[in-house]
């Protein structure tokens, strides 16, 4: 047991994961354990056992949905009741089958229809189970002008069984749907019934055998049911009811076994329904229902969400899907036919929409459903989830106000996916990923300016560029979402947008993108040429050093060179020496005298940096990035405030003097020859632009000194 329980939870990383199981849930479960004791019990007494169980729990299940003169079989895989049925079908139909096997059907081809909106695979499954080619499958196109979409088209049903009939094959059998897999509607099963009868073929029925469908149900020939998910109850088996008179054949196909073991698969289901009852089975249908009730009749209330069940009145599931609305208008032009991929798009932010829901709202159970002509929607099957993820109404008001609040999120994404790309357009430096699987504003990737690179280096330059711009814009305080897309999506190195609101300035947007790959392209290349600069400013240095230390031996003599002399003759006959220093601008890269500077007091500018274009307009206390300000006066907000926080950004990385040392140039490193005689001149603060910082340093030079007092003037000209 301790082995078992290791190997249940060695991967699980937080804490319990096993479905919530309930006291009916564990009479389910306790089923399988009793089986597995009752099985070693004497024979006569086993047998006795198991017809009771039988037998009770067939009686039940008839009576629960009508089902007179009924047989069961009880099944793990919900297909493999079709698959006995078939070969009952088969064994009826062909008489010689028993001894001559698969060459009686060369006489005449059997053919099985199937709905075009049957569960994907069913046919090819019966096909490869029972030897049959594919030809042997016949499947029947839905109604295109008249009735639902979802349903068999019948006249059509009708002409294809006449063909096959002259052709000389035999019809077989039917399937139909009470309740489809994807939409849930259901076929029109009283006129397939009479077609059956006429042709002599077998109507086999699965879906979802609700209230509305058990009087139509009772005159099929067989049916599916999967009471586990609508009932909550774990590891129940499938039951396929059918009716048929030749005990022989039932044997002959599989559908009762002379193995006593076998039987006990429906002792969970006999535990489970004793416990429930009758009226317990029926309330939780009926709860199921009536959730998709409430729900279908809340949505049709809704702007932008369309159902595809208003035909069903009882129907336990509710497909709907977000739809763009055709009246609004954004900035750039109505959203009707904005675009070639607008149903993509819409399929994308339908997918984008249910997962919201389900995180949002976990209780209500919604899923995905792809439908051949509505796309991707939202489907809420209470009947197959209700039970055991316990949906209440409240679930349902709870879904629909989450559904409220998110529809406009999707109106606003969808109309400014249009502007955000005509935005991107008009910057040289931008370019737009057209990306229809995301669901969001849209993509777009910084391409760098410079030409002259290769594709392997290009290529690890825009991969840095965007990666460090994705890190800066996740870092702004704005409510959208900055990433790299989906896990295994076809684009790389780009920065997705996610989901706007109403409030979204685009333009503000793409500005602060441009400029913050702006100022990420050209810090990264002043790093790559420092390097270089430095290095040929040192060498230079160096060479102006030897120059003017030459120089000055040439000015103060031989006797100034050696040491006890020198300080004599110091002393006597003090000299002043002119050689002046050097600076090293870094962003010019270029080695200019210090004369303007003492003689100033101020260091001139050599190259001025690039000026970066400054916010005009304060934004509000509060007020988020790229959220417009109001109807009137957002343009010239929306216009500088991108730039202004490019600024904001490079001002954090340079450190600003606090006291009134002298300091250090930006740019700029003063180099001067060694020489222990020379007099050393102080160096003044250096003057910044503004006049009030100015001031500010001059003011504390004159409190420094004491009350009372004059300043000395120091006759050296220091």
């Amino acid at each position: 047991l301790q082995l078992v329980q290791n190997l249940m939870h060695e991967d699980e990383e937080e804490g319990n994961r096993m479905q919530n199981v309930g006291e009916q849930g564990h009479m389910a479960l306790l089923g399988h354990s009793l089986a597995a004791y009752i099985s070693v019990l004497d024979r006569e007494r086993l047998r006795k056992l198991i017809t009771r169980i039988a037998s009770d729990t067939t009686l039940w299940l008839c009576r629960l949905f009508r089902y007179e003169s009924g047989s069961a079989y009880y099944h793990e895989d919900d297909r493999e009741g079709l698959l006995k049925v078939c070969r009952l079908v088969i064994n009826t139909r062909y008489e010689d089958y028993s001894t001559e096997g698969y060459t009686v059907l060369n006489s005449r081809q059997p053919v099985i229809y199937q709905s075009a909106t049957c569960r994907p695979g069913l046919g090819q499954y019966l096909c490869s189970q029972l030897g049959l080619p594919l030809s042997s499958l016949c499947t029947v196109p839905c109604n295109t002008m008249f009735g639902s979409q979802h349903q068999m088209d019948i006249a059509l049903l009708d002409k294809l069984i006449r063909e096959d009939v002259e052709t000389g094959k035999l019809p077989l059998l039917l399937i139909a749907n009470a309740g489809t897999p994807g939409a849930g509607h259901t076929d029109k099963l009283g006129r397939l019934k009479e077609l059956c009868e006429q042709y002599g073929m077998w109507l086999h029925i699965e879906g979802w055998v609700t209230t509305l469908h058990i009087l139509a149900a009772t005159r099929s020939d067989s049916m599916t049911l999967t009471l586990g998910p609508w009932l909550g109850l774990p590891a129940v088996p499938a039951v396929t009811l059918y009716r048929h008179e030749d005990p022989a054949l039932s044997l002959a196909a599989g559908l009762t076994s002379s193995q006593p073991v076998e039987k006990l698969r429906a002792l969970p289901l006999w535990l489970s329904l004793q416990y429930l009852g009758h009226d317990g089975i029926v309330e939780k249908i009926r709860h199921a229902v009536e959730l998709s009730q409430q729900l279908l009749e809340k949505l049709k209330t809704l702007a932008s969400i369309k159902t595809s069940v208003e035909d069903e009145l009882n129907s336990p599931v509710v497909v709907f899907r977000f739809s763009q609305e055709t009246s609004a208008e954004s900035s750039g032009g109505s959203v009707e036919g904005y675009f070639a991929g607008e149903r993509e798009v819409l399929d994308t932010l339908n997918r984008w929409l249910c997962e919201r829901l389900a995180q949002l709202v976990p209780a209500s159970g919604v899923d995905i459903v792809e439908l051949e002509d509505e796309g991707t929607c939202v489907r809420f099957t209470p009947l197959m989830t209700a039970a055991a993820l316990g949906t209440q109404r409240c679930d349902v008001d709870l879904l629909v106000e989450r559904l409220t609040e998110l529809v406009p999120v999707l109106n606003c994404t969808l109309r400014l996916r249009l502007d955000f790309r005509e935005e991107v357009y008009r910057h040289s430096a931008l370019s737009y990923i057209e990306d229809l699987s995301w669901p969001g504003l849209g993509a777009v990737r910084y391409e760098p300016r410079i030409e002259e690179m290769n594709d392997s280096k290009r290529q690890l330059e825009v991969e840095k560029i965007n990666s460090e711009l994705l890190v800066k814009l996740g870092d702004l305080d704005a409510d959208l979402l900055f990433s790299t897309g989906l896990e295994f999506g076809p684009e790389k190195d780009c920065i997705f947008i996610g989901m706007a609101m109403e409030d979204l300035d685009v333009a503000e947007l793409v500005d602060t993108i441009a400029a913050l790959g702006r100022d990420i392209e050209e810090n990264g290349r002043l790093l790559e040429n420092m390097t270089e600069v430095v290095r040929k400013g040192i060498q230079e240095a160096e060479l102006q050093l030897q120059k003017d230390n030459q120089d000055k031996l040439m000015e103060e003599g031989v006797l100034r060179q050696i040491p006890l002399v020198s300080s004599v003759l110091n002393w006597f006959s003090p000299f002043q020496s002119t050689v002046k220093g050097r600076t090293f601008n870094l962003a010019a890269g270029s080695l200019d005298s210090t004369e303007p500077t003492y003689s100033m007091k101020a260091q001139t500018g050599g190259l001025a940096s690039p000026e970066t274009p400054t916010s005009s307009a304060k934004r509000l206390p509060g007020q988020r990035l790229f959220r417009r300000e109001g109807a009137g006066g957002s343009d010239s907000h929306s216009e500088t405030s991108s730039v202004g926080q490019a600024e904001d950004l490079s001002r954090e990385r340079v450190p600003q003097p606090t006291t009134p040392t002298p300091p250090v140039p930006d740019e700029a490193v003063s180099v001067a020859p060694e020489s222990p005689e020379t007099p050393q001149v102080p160096a003044e603060p250096e003057p910044t632009q503004e006049k009030g910082e100015v001031g500010t340093q001059e003011g504390e030079e004159e409190e420094r000194q004491p009350e009372g007092q004059e300043v000395p003037v120091e006759e050296t000209g220091r």
